[in-house]
C-alpha cells in the first residue's frame, strides 16, 4: 500500500481587471472565507494554497493596507493551516498597472514583495506567479487577456516586461525571506500527434511548455530547439539572456485539457485517442528538473462524481509516480476547494456563472454543498489511498471527454454516479460547455465582431 499523499487547499481569486471584481467576490470567498476554511480543516487538510489579493492590497502605489490579509493569516495559523502564499495569480495586479505590457510592473512587483516579506516574515512557502506560461499565453499569445496581444511576438512583449522581474523577485525573496520555499507554480502539458504535420507541431508545442521554467532555472537553451528557434527568430534572444532565479519547488498544474492531440499546426483536440499517463507527465518534468514537486492543481469541470472519479485518477497517477519512479511528489492540491466563477468564458465575462469543478458544490444562494467529491477529498485527505477511493462511471459530457484516458482506470470496480447528482446535473446546462484557449479565443473574437 502506497504511503497517503498530504493534501493541499486552495481558493480561486483572480481578478479581472475590467470588471473590477475577482473570483473570492464572485464566489463569496471573500466573506465566507471562514466558514471555508474551517470545512478545508475538518476533511484534514494543513496546507493551503492561499492569495494576498495585491489589488485589494495596494490600491494606491506604495501604500498598503494588510488589514484583511493579518486577519485571515491570523486565522489560518490559529487553524493548523499553513498557506502557501500566491503573491499574483494570473491578471490579479492593481488596476494602477494597465496590464501586463506595462513597464510599471516590473518595479511594483518588486517593491509589492518587499513590503510582503517585511509584514510576514515567519511565511514558510510562497508563490511569486501562478502559470507564466498559461498567463503569459492567454496575454500575450491567444489575444484574450489584457494586453490582447497575438503571436509569438505580443508572447515575447509580455515575457519580456514580466518574466525578469519574476526572476529578481525570487532572488530578492531567497534574501528576505531565507527559511521558506518558492514553490514555482506552472502549468503542466503533453503533446501528441495524429498525422506528420501535427506530430511537427507537437515537438514545437512540447518544447515551448519548458521554455520558461527552462530560462527561469539558467538551463541552456539549445538554439535548435523547436520552440528556442523561433524565439531567437523573432528577435527574442535578449529574454535568453535573462539572469536565473530560484526555484525549491515545482507544482505540476494537469488538467484534461493540457494533453493535446494534434492533427496539423492549430487543429487539435483535448480529447486525445490515447493520452500519455500523468505519471509519466510527472517524471517527465522530475526526470527534467530533479525538483521535489506537487500538484499544484487540477480539477474537471463536471457532476461531483466526475470529480471524485478525476481524483482518484489523478492520486492513483501520482502515487504510481513516486512508486515506479521515485518523484518525491510530496502534495496533491485539488484546485479549487469550492466551485469556481466565470471560468467557462475564461473569465472574459463576469456573470457570477457557477463552473462546477470544486471540492464543494455553489447553488444559487452560493451555500457550500458537500456530495460524492467532497466525501472523497475528505477520505483522502485523511489518508486514504487513491485505491480505497470508489470509481463513479462518468456522465456525459465527461464521459466522451475522458474516453482516451479509460483504458488506464480498466483494473477499477466501477459504480453508478449518485441519482441525485445526475438528476441535478440534468438541470445544470453549464456542464455542457469545456473552453480550451483556442476556442476562448474564436469566441472572444466573434463576439468582439
Amino acid at each position: 500500500m502506497p504511503d497517503p499523499i498530504p493534501f493541499i487547499g486552495a481558493f480561486e481569486s483572480t481578478y479581472q481587471p475590467a470588471f473590477d471584481t475577482d473570483v473570492f467576490e464572485t464566489t463569496g470567498h471573500d466573506v465566507r472565507w471562514r466558514e471555508d476554511l474551517e470545512l478545508l480543516r475538518a476533511c484534514g487538510v494543513g496546507d493551503v494554497r492561499y492569495p494576498v489579493r495585491w489589488h485589494r492590497v495596494e490600491v494606491e502605489p506604495g501604500s498598503f493596507d494588510w488589514r484583511q490579509t493579518d486577519e485571515v493569516f491570523a486565522y489560518l495559523q490559529s487553524a493548523g493551516l499553513r498557506p502557501i502564499v500566491d503573491l499574483v495569480h494570473h491578471t490579479s495586479y492593481p488596476h494602477w498597472i494597465d496590464d501586463f505590457a506595462d513597464p510599471a510592473f516590473g518595479p511594483a512587483l518588486l517593491r509589492y514583495v518587499s513590503a510582503f516579506a517585511e509584514r510576514y516574515p515567519g511565511v514558510e512557502a510562497y508563490t511569486i506567479f501562478n502559470e507564466p506560461f498559461t498567463t503569459f499565453l492567454l496575454c500575450g499569445e491567444a489575444g484574450i487577456w489584457p494586453p490582447q496581444l497575438e503571436g509569438l511576438d505580443g508572447f515575447l512583449t509580455v515575457a519580456r516586461n514580466v518574466f525578469p522581474a519574476l526572476t529578481e523577485a525570487s532572488r530578492l525573496l531567497r534574501e528576505l525571506l531565507p527559511d521558506a520555499r518558492h514553490v514555482y507554480v506552472e502549468a503542466c502539458e503533453h503533446h501528441t500527434a495524429s498525422s506528420p504535420a501535427g506530430a511537427e507541431f507537437a515537438a514545437w508545442t512540447n518544447d515551448r511548455r519548458f521554455f520558461l521554467t527552462d530560462l527561469f532555472l539558467g538551463h541552456e537553451l539549445d538554439p535548435d530547439r523547436p520552440f528556442v528557434a523561433d524565439v531567437l527568430a523573432a528577435g527574442g534572444a535578449d529574454l535568453l539572456d535573462v539572469e536565473p532565479g530560484a526555484i525549491d519547488v515545482l507544482g505540476l498544474d494537469y488538467y484534461a485539457h493540457n494533453q493535446w492531440e494534434w492533427e496539423d499546426a492549430d487543429l487539435g483536440t483535448t480529447s486525445p485517442s490515447a493520452p500519455v499517463p500523468f505519471a509519466e507527465v510527472i517524471r517527465e518534468y522530475w526526470e527534467r528538473y530533479r525538483l521535489p514537486c506537487i500538484v499544484g492543481e487540477t480539477n474537471i469541470r463536471g457532476l461531483p462524481s466526475d470529480r471524485a472519479t478525476w481524483l482518484k485518477y489523478t492520486l492513483e497517477q501520482c502515487e504510481r509516480a513516486r512508486g515506479l519512479y521515485a518523484v518525491p511528489v510530496e502534495g496533491y492540491c485539488w484546485f479549487p476547494f469550492v466551485d469556481s466563477c466565470d471560468w467557462n468564458s475564461i473569465l472574459c465575462r463576469c456573470d457570477a456563472s457557477v463552473d462546477p469543478v470544486g471540492v464543494y458544490s455553489l447553488d444559487d444562494e452560493l451555500n457550500r454543498t458537500p456530495g460524492s467529491m467532497s466525501e472523497s477529498y475528505r477520505l483522502a485527505a485523511s489518508g486514504s489511498v487513491a485505491a480505497e477511493l470508489p470509481a463513479y462511471e462518468l456522465q456525459p459530457p465527461v464521459a466522451s471527454w475522458l474516453a482516451g484516458w479509460l483504458p488506464q482506470m480498466a483494473n477499477w470496480d466501477w459504480q453508478p454516479a449518485p441519482a441525485a447528482e445526475v438528476a441535478a446535473g440534468g438541470e445544470r446546462p453549464d456542464l455542457e460547455i469545456e473552453f480550451t484557449v483556442v476556442e476562448a479565443q474564436v469566441t472572444a473574437r466573434r463576439e468582439a465582431a
